[in-house]
């Protein structure tokens, strides 16, 4: 932040207001604008990411079935990690520029129409042009993790921190509605993923920019800006001043202890997270040896699941606390990696135990209800818990921390994933996503939540005294 003389550790321009504490509960539609957004870009993440173009990227883009499609694994990790670096290197200075100006729906705004393009110009990716396909998807991906981060730095301000599990998980259940419906669609239309129907499932571009352009629209049409935008140096850039403020933050980050615990945490978890975003439907396809229509009905299990899992853990994090809630979501994650690794020795297993014919793609189908509760429960609950501890008038930059944190974790699972997985193949490598939810629980057992409420409080409560001179 903007160094001045007064209040130790991150000072804000005394032209700045400070925002109250005790934040009230936003308007509905307000809410609902705002939880528009993940509704809209859930058609990127799962089209996109999870169920078809990175499928059809491996499989038919690069297409190299003799070698078990490891060349195109890897350079699809390679492309998605490259993205999420740059969103490491940009995302919380970003952050910090926006709690400055003020400027959060402009960003999102900017963020949303490099995707829509992007996404749309997936296009043009025809068989043998990989350069062309990973430079389209590092864009585009890196331009919908900022929107990722910037949408969720307005949490803070839409209700008291006891409403925050609540609202958090009803963007994320809105938004796996929001997948059910776009992904619904593309998968009845546009058939399945393969070189002899690749003239139809190209459109999945499109479509998904398409979708994303339109439902977004409440968003900008209803949610409201939030802080008032500082004052700029003489002869300083916002760059600049988003520099310093990082910088700040960093130098007294022992201020913000268990966000700090949190953060790391969310990088463990996230890397397992991402790992399953990335590789489930690439799993299932090469793995599982499942067909297209089992495919379909695996993706509306997911989804009806992750909708019940980021409500009624939400329900439940505002009762038990949003910490014990998060842990109980990676204890969940570690069991269904379990089960998503055994699911075709289990079939072997019942096959010859009860003589029947069972096959491991309807197995399979069994544990998507449970990767479908434990994705929509675990995002939604750290999101929450990082907008419990974080001052409201830092959030924007908080919350690029956090993308940077989930991003970076990115780049170290997906590329991580991709090297073992070159080297023992994909079903063995799934199990690295265990070791890395184990450790996310270790990291958060110190964590404190009321401790790191108190200390978003106390840094409130300190600027405002700097604010009105009485320190």
């Amino acid at each position: 932040m903007l160094m001045t003389a007064g209040m130790p550790g991150c000072h804000p321009s005394k032209v700045e207001q400070r925002m109250p504490s005790a934040t009230p509960r936003a308007p509905r539609k307000e809410i609902f604008g705002w939880a528009m957004f993940d509704f809209a870009n859930q058609a990127y993440t799962l089209l996109i990411i999870t169920v078809v173009f990175g499928d059809l990227f491996t499989r038919v883009i690069v297409g190299d079935r003799g070698d078990n499609y490891r060349l195109g694994n890897l350079l699809w990790s390679i492309a998605l990690a490259s993205s999420y670096l740059m969103v490491v290197i940009t995302g919380p200075i970003l952050g910090a520029v926006m709690d400055f100006t003020a400027a959060r729906k402009r960003f999102l705004f900017c963020s949303y129409v490099v995707t829509v393009i992007t996404t749309a110009t997936l296009y043009f990716v025809a068989p043998g042009y990989i350069l062309l396909g990973m430079l389209l998807l590092i864009v585009s991906n890196y331009a919908y993790a900022l929107g990722e981060s910037f949408i969720a730095s307005f949490l803070p301000g839409l209700g008291p921190p006891e409403d925050q599990g609540r609202i958090s998980g009803f963007g994320w259940a809105l938004g796996y509605v929001g997948g059910l419906l776009a992904a619904g669609f593309t998968l009845v239309f546009l058939g399945e993923t393969s070189a002899e129907n690749f003239d139809r499932i190209r459109w999945v571009g499109p479509f998904a920019a398409a979708f994303f352009l339109l439902a977004a629209i409440p968003t900008f049409l209803w949610l409201r800006e939030q802080g008032v935008a500082g004052v700029l140096p003489p002869g300083r850039g916002y760059m600049a001043v988003g520099i310093q403020r990082v910088r700040d933050t960093v130098r007294d980050i022992a201020r913000f202890r268990d966000l700090a615990l949190m953060m790391v945490s969310i990088f463990f978890a996230m890397a397992g997270i991402y790992i399953i975003i990335t590789f489930s439907f690439i799993y299932g396809a090469q793995v599982i040896g499942w067909d297209s229509g089992v495919r379909n009905i695996m993706f509306v299990i997911v989804q009806i699941a992750a909708v019940a899992g980021a409500l009624g853990f939400g329900w439940v994090q505002d009762r038990i606390g949003a910490r014990v809630t998060y842990i109980m979501t990676l204890l969940l994650w570690i069991v269904t990696i379990s089960c998503i690794y055994a699911t075709p020795q289990v079939t072997a297993l019942a096959n010859r135990l009860f003589g029947v014919d069972w096959e491991a793609q309807y197995v399979f189908l069994v544990v998507g209800s449970l990767a479908g509760a434990s994705l929509g429960s675990s995002q939604s609950a750290g999101r929450a818990l990082v907008g419990y501890l974080s001052p409201r008038d830092k959030a924007a930059e908080f919350f690029g921390f956090w993308g940077m944190a989930a991003k970076l974790a990115a780049v170290f699972g997906i590329l991580g994933l991709g090297l073992l997985q070159s080297l023992v193949g994909l079903h063995a490598s799934i199990l690295f996503c265990i070791l890395l939810f184990a450790v996310a629980i270790v990291v958060c057992l110190p964590l404190d939540q009321q401790r790191g409420r108190r200390a978003a409080e106390h840094w409130e409560d300190e600027r405002a005294k700097w604010l009105s001179g009485t320190t």
